[in-house]
């Protein structure tokens, strides 16, 4: 199993892409309940420089309350991290991650969450696709 769900976005503006990417994921009922500028973060905290890098948690209302419903400790693993990037080696590239939410099944070995886990999945593919290379 892969860790991420991912693609690629070609634009030279970031934060069009950031909000690509929080449409796409609101399309299939997630919506962003954090924003981490790790940019700006890193900058402010250690005086260091990266690429633009942000880390959006994601979380689908409905299929967390199922998760939590099986497993409490689930929420150790929400909401779901995914990450907008700027490819260090092509400043006209953007990649958009998931967490695959299968992993969380791995993770817990709690069979119960595999339905859970394979639609949340489902509709972060469905957003991530939907930003596909273009």
């Amino acid at each position: 199993m892969n860790l991420a769900i991912s693609t690629t976005v070609r634009t030279d503006r970031f934060d069009d892409a950031v909000e690509r990417t929080r449409v796409a994921l609101a399309e299939q009922g997630f919506g962003v309940l954090t924003e981490i500028d790790m940019t700006a973060t890193l900058k402010a905290k250690l005086g260091e420089d990266m690429e633009d890098y942000r880390i959006l948690g994601a979380c689908n209302p409905s299929l967390a309350h199922g998760a939590v419903g099986v497993d409490r400790r689930i929420g150790l693993l929400l909401p779901c991290n995914v990450i907008v990037r700027r490819d260090p080696a092509d400043d006209s590239t953007v990649i958009v991650e998931a967490m695959d939410p299968e992993v969380m099944v791995q993770v817990t070995a709690e069979p119960d969450l595999e339905p859970i886990a394979a639609e949340a999945a489902t509709k972060l593919r469905a957003a991530i696709d939907a930003l596909g290379d273009r």
